[in-house]
């Protein structure tokens, strides 16, 4: 079970780094932006590793300090942190 969540997390921030992309490259143009509450949430969920490698490597919302501060804020209550916690006491209690 601990094996599916760790790879429903992985997808997950494989989608997180896709959208971000997604939304910087619609921020060249003229079309429908991902909304930051969009970004934010998948953040919360536990894509933050993708959200914070999207914006590093696309350059993508580093400015915009409201937004960088609620990224920060959710990636440090992200529920993640739970599932670190589980794998922890499941290896500990393994051995």
């Amino acid at each position: 079970m601990l094996q599916l969540v760790w790879a429903l997390v992985v997808l997950l921030n494989l989608v997180t780094l896709l959208v971000y992309g997604f939304d910087k490259w619609r921020s060249r143009g003229d079309g429908r932006r991902v909304p930051e509450r969009v970004l934010l949430w998948l953040v919360f969920l536990g894509g933050w590793i993708g959200a914070w490698l999207a914006m590093g490597w696309f350059r993508h919302k580093t400015r915009k300090q409201p937004f960088r501060r609620y990224a920060i804020a959710w990636t440090l209550l992200s529920p993640f942190w739970l599932l670190v916690w589980w794998s922890f006491t499941e290896l500990a209690g393994n051995h």
